[in-house]
């Protein structure tokens, strides 16, 4: 099985918080492994190339070179189609907490292995000073 966490992950103390008190029947499995094993830092010291929650990255897909645009959201505002991508999904728990230039790996439903590289943090709330978004 592939591990989920590779290298170093950090996660704002408010994406910690938030992400340990989201509703349903359990979080996924990969998610409860990185909450337990990621770096927590105050907002304003996380670094602009970190993703965090509502951050919106370029990754290119290290197989095809092709890259896309994705925001990572909260289950509520996800719209994988529009690029709004659930930090519950797969895709999600790979990118949080990575930083640019790392390789974000996950493992789908069906085994097999995804990975892409962040290319570039677009958007980071705590980069623009948005410390409760």
């Amino acid at each position: 099985m592939l591990a989920t966490i590779h290298g170093e992950r950090t996660l704002t103390e408010l994406d910690f918080v938030r992400l340990g008190k989201l509703p349903g029947p359990q979080l996924p499995h990969a998610l409860t492994e990185l909450l337990d094993a990621a770096d927590v830092l105050p907002s304003r010291e996380v670094p602009p190339d970190i993703v965090t929650m509502n951050s919106q990255v370029e990754v290119e897909d290290p197989a095809t070179h092709q890259r896309q645009k994705i925001t990572l959201c909260y289950p509520g505002d996800a719209q994988p189609g529009e690029g709004f991508v659930s930090v519950l999904s797969p895709v999600g728990i790979g990118l949080l907490g990575v930083k640019t230039g790392a390789l974000a790996r996950w493992q789908m439903p069906n085994g097999a292995e995804g990975a892409a590289r962040v290319v570039a943090v677009l958007f980071q709330p705590e980069a623009n000073g948005e410390y409760t978004r």
